[in-house]
């Protein structure tokens, strides 16, 4: 890599998204006199009574929850989309609106409260991918549904209201926003080239080896070229898939290793239960082939230089566009430090 890269402010592209991110390593150096965030020495029990999540207790909603000893799925009791949403569209001069209806559910990883997925053997992170595989196919199935999203929100500073281990998935009527780019641009890409966009970026990243983290035979681990996140990374199928259905078990036994490898290297980053916002972008279920997409998913962690400093999206961020200081080589080599 060159080092013009790692020495002067420069502008990296997102292929996925057609945006650009603003890297200034040179601020890297710069003296910190800004907020630290309160660091948790909280050690939770394996099982808390007041936890609406645990097994056997009573969410807020009246409903109990049965003794789940796996992996446990409901309908999210506080759903930001409504299945029932009165269908309208608005459009008064520019004042435009229109209905959106979906299903949200909540996937609670692991009975014991204490863990995250960090602190879970991959056999059993395992049963959490495949709750993720089913609920993709379940909600996907639904003619109202044309997207699924999965995700997590992890620590207070990421704002998770209960610290019990799970994570959510949102499914919809219409493409959100940042899926809506990402379909818009691996279309272009495929529609001319005949190959995924992802699927072409991958091989040059292996060839290169700068910003791989780690590879078992299906996954790989890497910090994409134009990342905004101090520390972020993406998990990518070796071969291009659509969507995580088409995981043969083994490979879902290996996306479970590729996710519990990032994690437990997070919480060894500053040494504390890392903190971030996880999700899998993969094709609509809108009916159509979608033959150009190729899944990932990505982890956007806050902290930029230890437990208790995080980046803030503010300034320039919120009116400009997103911008860096530690370079996405120098965050790989930190990291790739850590997979043990």
């Amino acid at each position: 890599m060159t080092t013009d890269l790692q020495d002067y402010s420069h502008k990296r592209f997102n292929i996925l998204t057609g945006e650009w991110v603003l890297v200034s390593p040179h601020r890297a150096k710069r003296p910190w006199q800004g907020q630290n965030e309160a660091v948790s020495k909280e050690v939770r029990p394996s099982y808390d009574e007041s936890c609406y999540l645990c097994a056997g207790n009573t969410r807020i909603n009246g409903e109990q929850n049965p003794k789940y000893e796996d992996v446990f799925v409901f309908t999210n009791d506080f759903a930001a989309l409504q299945n029932d949403s009165k269908t309208f569209q608005i459009e008064d001069g520019l004042l435009i609106a229109q209905s959106e209806q979906g299903i949200c559910k909540v996937v609670c990883f692991s009975p014991d409260h204490s863990k995250s997925l960090a602190d879970m053997d991959p056999s059993d992170i395992t049963k959490v991918v495949k709750a993720w595989q089913e609920e993709y196919q379940t909600l996907g199935a639904n003619p109202n549904i044309n997207y699924v999203q999965i995700f997590e929100n992890k620590g207070a500073v990421m704002g998770c209201s209960n610290p019990h281990p799970h994570g959510q998935i949102w499914s919809q009527s219409t493409l959100p926003n940042e899926v809506e780019k990402k379909d818009k641009q691996q279309q272009v890409y495929y529609d001319k080239n005949k190959r995924s966009l992802l699927g072409e970026y991958l091989n040059q990243e292996l060839e290169k080896q700068e910003r791989i983290i780690f590879e078992n035979d299906s996954f790989v681990i890497l910090i994409p070229f134009w990342a905004v996140w101090p520390f972020e990374t993406m998990i990518v199928p070796k071969t291009p898939k659509k969507n995580i259905l088409e995981m043969t078990d083994k490979e879902s036994s290996l996306f479970a290793e590729a996710i519990s490898v990032i994690t437990k290297a997070y919480d060894r980053l500053f040494n504390t239960s890392f903190p971030y916002s996880s999700g899998i972008h993969q094709a609509p279920t809108n009916g159509e082939d979608n033959k150009h997409w190729h899944w990932h998913m990505s982890f956007y962690p806050p902290l930029l230089r230890s437990a208790t400093v995080k980046k803030f999206m503010v300034g320039y961020e919120m009116f400009g566009s997103p911008q860096r200081d530690i370079t996405a080589e120098i965050a790989t080599q930190k990291l790739r430090e850590l997979i043990f």
